[in-house]
């Protein structure tokens, strides 16, 4: 019977898994040295997001009008959802483009 343990696997060619995991590149980073996590700039108060400020506003959308996702603003699930609403309806009243070229 095969042995089907995470250091063993078998890959062909006479290579297992450990070979390969111990020849990957090291990336030099400590365990300390990891991202930061991001904080919500409108909790913090430092933002604000109302559909009436569009320069606001941009900073939660691409060069091409999508909406950025929280990961990459830092934004928090709530106030995710409000930016999302607010640049809708700052769309529908053409403060801000649906899409640009």
């Amino acid at each position: 019977m095969a042995d089907y343990s995470e250091n063993n696997i078998d890959l062909g060619d006479d290579q297992t898994y450990s070979e390969l995991r111990d020849r990957a590149p090291a990336t030099g980073r400590s365990q300390r040295d990891f991202a930061r996590r991001k904080v919500c700039k409108i909790c913090t108060g430092k933002t604000s997001a109302s559909y009436k400020d569009s320069e606001a506003l941009r900073r939660f959308t691409t060069e091409r009008g999508k909406i950025l996702a929280r990961r990459i603003t830092g934004t928090c699930a709530k106030h995710q959802r409000f930016v999302a609403r607010e640049i809708k309806r700052a769309r529908i009243l053409a403060l801000l483009p649906f899409a640009s070229k």
